[in-house]
């Protein structure tokens, strides 16, 4: 009981004394400690799995075999700002679904196939 008194008497004396901004500090120790931890363990992973995403997206070409968050499974036929038309099953249904509900591309592309001029590659003069 008497040491109990002690530890409270000093940490009385030591926030009468200045000791108000040490302890201000350690009481907003864990918060400083978990907001970047949040930040490396919930916020940057997201956003990177965000912009694989929409680099999946954009790298989507006319003839790929994708796979939507539904389930269903197309080939592409046209590709249009944030539409896409694809043809599915055996009886070839055509449908337009949006660009924000392709969960993955199943066509594997080499990257040196990729044509990004566009001059038809006509070079005979």
């Amino acid at each position: 009981m008497f040491q109990l008194s002690a530890v409270l008497a000093t940490t009385t004396a030591l926030n009468q004394q200045g000791g108000n901004a040490a302890t201000m500090l350690l009481q907003f120790l864990p918060f400083l400690i978990i907001i970047p931890l949040m930040y490396f363990l919930m916020i940057r992973p997201q956003k990177k799995k965000q912009k694989e995403e929409q680099k999946m997206r954009n790298s989507l070409r006319v003839g790929d075999e994708i796979t939507t968050i539904g389930g269903i499974t197309g080939r592409v036929l046209n590709i249009k700002e944030d539409d896409l038309v694809i043809e599915t099953g055996a009886d070839r249904t055509k449908m337009t679904i949006k660009k924000w509900a392709l969960q993955s591309v199943n066509t594997i592309h080499d990257d040196n196939d990729i044509d990004d001029d566009d001059d038809d590659d006509d070079d005979d003069i």
